[in-house]
């Protein structure tokens, strides 16, 4: 008898239970109240629950969907897109938005397999003056634009 499991399925089934599970534990000292006065809790309670019944409801079908397993791990786009991540945490103090903004982009945009560095560069320029307009002049925060 062969594995009627959904692998991929069944194992995002587990994560948003578990995700649920840890939402209500942390909402679990905030009142409930009732559905005409809500309490702080209400909402974070009911989202939490309703997390958890989708995933086992997701659970339930991959159980029975027909077998497919977990996808080959696509190394390059994981680690590319981590080390953007890194690498904003790491420069912005140091570098400034712009700067950040230009490497960030560029580094996320060789995740792709079929990137042109002419496309990548025109996007990070875009999303760079995007993000000092939008950050700095619309919202006013505190953000060094360039290192000095």
């Amino acid at each position: 008898m062969t594995s009627r499991l959904n692998v991929p399925d069944l194992a995002f089934a587990a994560f948003l239970v578990a995700l649920g599970a840890l939402a209500f534990a942390l909402a679990g000292e905030l009142s409930v109240g009732t559905a005409a006065a809500m309490g702080p809790g209400y909402v974070p309670r009911g989202l939490a629950l309703i997390i958890m019944i989708y995933g086992a409801v997701l659970g339930a079908r991959a159980a029975v969907a027909g077998r497919l397993d977990f996808p080959e791990t696509a190394w390059r786009p994981l680690l590319l897109i981590s080390a953007s991540v890194a690498l904003f945490a790491v420069l912005l103090p140091i570098a400034g938005l712009a700067i950040t903004s230009l490497v960030v982009v560029i580094c996320a945009g060789y995740a792709a397999y079929d990137v042109r560095l002419r496309e990548n560069a025109v996007l990070a320029v875009a999303l760079a003056i995007f993000a000092v307009l939008l950050f700095v002049t619309a919202l006013g925060l505190p953000i060094a634009v360039w290192p000095w």
